[in-house]
């Protein structure tokens, strides 16, 4: 069906698969499922790329511009859709949008779970869903506007976070897989009295991805931890990745019936980590959903661990999104209300109302760019904070986690600007986690991490790239720009 739809004082040539008319809601319409196409008339106009996990790529490109996309196939499995993507058309995943040189932005956005895909060309902005899907959301107007009628049609339709992580101490960036009971147990102890909500372990801790049981380095097992990090007076966090397992784990090796399988029987491999492909297990058979259970259950109420970093969860989706929801759903229920859920390589929609953070973009490292790369998935400093600053929007949503600051001087190629950067974003975000163990910051960079994580500071939105905080002006434009490129923004 063909119609002319009302935005903002524009009109737009509509066509939709769907049954039904345009229906009218607060900042814009509602289109029918299914297949539509708008033609837009904004000719070059910047395009807003969302990804379609924690990792994939996100930001706008003016459309006679290459597409941001990952350009390693291997990475593509791990941090993108590789069945989706077109290296001459730009395309992203939920929700898209294009703007034009006066600003003004035309919003297309997802409102089901069937696996929305959207692609833009000088003519068209079209979107599907896999199968059925659900509604569309169309608006025209003000970037900060359009975004924000369409988290509110989200909001009121999945749910929004309640809970906040507060300061977060996290292991990885320190000893990455090389921790041990007894390092940790000494870090805890200085960081007693600094003003950290949480503590979080990270990987290392296990025998191996898919069998979740202390390795040798953690003789005294992982209540006698958690206990531990609660009596300083922390909240104990713990990082797992429940829904995956390596190959050569005794999860795989003792029931293989656990695994998700493509039409010839194999394995499906959900991406590459830890030096080689990992599986994922198919949360559709009662069984694997029983292992996942049984896990957090232990993790949670037998172990003591009250904020988990779930990782590589989107694995669960590569059936359906209906199947991840319906995963998280489970954790979320066997958890608890008051265990506070961090996804990596988490999917915004569905998780939307079960997990309270998710990662908004690639690990961060000690280092802005990678000289061996030009992969925007892959973990560096500059990746983390483009990612990031482009999911802002998402904020009343869920927590955005830009990953890791920074505050030593130890092991770290980043200039003071760029830990600026970082230091700022995590503000805005109101999601601040370091990774520096107190033994290695000199008394000078100890009292610096003390004030800011003290600190209470006021943000104020100034723009898209542009903040407030406290009164003084941080912009990230230029830590986003892209070949000294910047685009219209609002």
């Amino acid at each position: 069906m063909a119609e002319l739809v009302q935005l903002d004082g524009s009109s737009f040539a509509v066509q939709h698969s769907g049954e039904g008319i345009a229906r009218p809601v607060p900042g814009g319409v509602l289109l029918p499922p299914g297949r539509v196409a708008i033609l837009h008339g904004l000719g070059d106009a910047s395009f807003y790329r969302h990804g379609q996990n924690s990792w994939s790529p996100c930001g706008w490109r003016r459309l006679s511009e290459p597409p941001l996309r990952i350009p390693n196939p291997t990475r593509m499995v791990t941090a993108d859709v590789p069945a989706f993507d077109d290296p001459a058309r730009h395309h992203g995943s939920a929700v898209a949008a294009l703007q034009g040189d006066d600003g003004r932005t035309l919003l297309l956005g997802a409102l089901g779970l069937d696996a929305p895909r959207l692609v833009a060309d000088h003519d068209t902005l079209a979107g599907w869903y896999a199968g059925g899907g659900d509604d569309w959301f169309l608006a025209y107007g003000s970037e900060e506007d359009v975004f924000g009628a369409y988290t509110s049609l989200l909001a009121s339709r999945f749910g929004a976070a309640r809970r906040r992580a507060g300061n977060v101490w996290c292991s990885w960036y320190a000893y990455y897989e090389t921790i041990t009971e007894t390092q940790l147990a000494k870090d805890v102890a200085d960081l007693s009295g600094l003003p950290f909500d949480v503590v979080q372990i990270d990987d290392g801790w296990e025998e191996m991805v898919g069998d979740w049981t202390p390795n040798a380095k953690f003789p005294s097992g992982m209540r006698s931890l958690a206990d531990r990090i609660s009596d300083a007076g922390f909240t104990p966090g713990l990082w797992l990745a429940p829904f995956i397992a390596l190959p050569h784990s005794r999860l795989v090796l003792d029931h293989p019936s656990l695994l998700l399988r493509d039409d010839a029987g194999q394995p499906v491999v959900a991406g590459y980590n830890w030096g080689g492909p990992y599986y994922a297990l198919d949360l559709m058979r009662d069984d694997a959903r029983s292992y996942v259970s049984g896990l957090i259950r232990t993790v949670v109420h037998e172990w003591g661990f009250r904020y988990l970093k779930l990782d590589f969860i989107n694995a669960a989706a590569l059936v359906s999104e209906e199947v991840y929801r319906s995963a998280l759903e489970l954790v979320r229920e066997v958890a608890g209300d008051d265990v506070y859920l961090l996804g990596s390589g988490a999917i915004l929609l569905p998780s939307l109302g079960l997990l309270d953070g998710l990662r908004s973009g690639p690990d961060v490292a000690p280092m802005w760019d990678n000289y061996a790369s030009v992969d925007p998935s892959d973990a560096t400093a500059r990746n983390a904070v483009v990612n990031s600053v482009h999911r802002l929007w998402q904020s009343s949503l869920v927590e955005v986690d830009p990953d890791v600051i920074y505050f030593r001087s130890k092991l770290n190629l980043l200039t003071p600007q760029q830990l600026q950067w970082l230091r700022d974003l995590a503000d805005v975000c109101g999601f601040r986690a370091i990774s520096d163990p107190p033994s290695w910051l000199s008394p000078a960079e100890l009292e610096q991490l003390r004030e800011y994580l003290e600190s209470r500071p006021v943000i104020r939105r100034l723009g898209r790239y542009r903040y407030t905080i406290d009164g003084r002006e941080t912009d990230f434009a230029p830590a986003v720009a892209t070949d000294g490129q910047l685009y219209p923004i609002s």
